[in-house]
């Protein structure tokens, strides 16, 4: 069974006790991109720490996702790296669209838009409250910046739902070849986050992607079609998928939105 921990939605990240920050590797500021531990190295307890450290450098994140990892961390903690086992996968063919869902997506009043509003949508993942427990947020102003660059440099990409004109919901994530790192969304409306998600994983389908890196187990994301898979496998996938041509720039939506 999967680890229940991050998935798609900005949840705040465990408070790692210093005895286990003792166990990993440390990454030295100036150190190459690719200083990282291998993945078989990653705690069990917390689930995938792998190293803390270096920075967020376009370089060091694209490295560190083609490798099955990412950042995870609170304000005033290192940077700290992860490698769950095992990892949540989306496959953009197999995303289950419920009959209430597809109702909404068959309404008039609603437009999705990719790359208009990146900036925004990362800052409402941010700050958006899921829960009446949660409190923080995952997305420092730091990591906001970072994935800017990143966007900027055509590897991030932010899709936007729009009702009434305003920013009903959306999501953000990486994009490697034929991969797409989800790493947030937000709804300020029903059912905005799952209409994005259904446009993205429709979208990418088309475009010849395979799935998308929901990273960590949620019970919202299995009843989407999430599936649970070894991280060994995971990262068989990455060698094989990621190599493909990238799909850079600002992306922009050529699909029917008739589900």
């Amino acid at each position: 069974m999967c680890g229940r921990r991050r998935s798609i939605c900005p949840t705040a990240p465990p408070i790692v006790p210093v005895t286990d920050l003792l166990q990993i590797g440390w990454i030295q500021p100036g150190s190459p991109p690719e200083t990282f531990l291998e993945v078989r190295h990653a705690l069990h307890d917390p689930d995938g720490l792998l190293a803390a450290g270096g920075d967020l450098s376009p370089e060091r994140l694209l490295f560190a996702y083609r490798h099955g990892i990412f950042p995870w961390y609170r304000e005033g903690q290192p940077i700290l790296w992860w490698s769950p086992d095992p990892r949540t996968l989306l496959f953009v063919d197999q995303m289950h669209i419920s009959r209430s869902l597809r109702r909404r997506l068959r309404q008039d009043g609603f437009t999705a838009h990719f790359d208009t509003a990146f900036a925004d949508v990362i800052s409402a993942c941010a700050h958006t409250r899921r829960k009446q427990t949660e409190s923080g947020t995952w997305i420092t102003s730091a990591m906001q910046q970072a994935y800017a660059q990143l966007h900027r440099l055509g590897h991030a990409h932010s899709l936007e739902i729009f009702m009434d004109g305003e920013l009903a919901g959306g999501l953000y994530g990486v994009a490697l070849g034929g991969v797409f790192f989800g790493e947030s969304m937000f709804s300020r409306r029903d059912n905005a986050s799952k209409i994005a998600l259904a446009c993205l994983a429709r979208q990418l389908s088309a475009w010849g992607f395979a799935f998308i890196d929901c990273q960590v187990y949620s019970e919202h994301l299995a009843r989407l079609g999430s599936v649970c898979m070894p991280r060994v496998e995971f990262l068989h996938l990455l060698q094989q998928y990621t190599v493909l041509p990238e799909r850079q720039g600002q992306w922009q939506l050529d699909i029917s939105l008739e589900f």
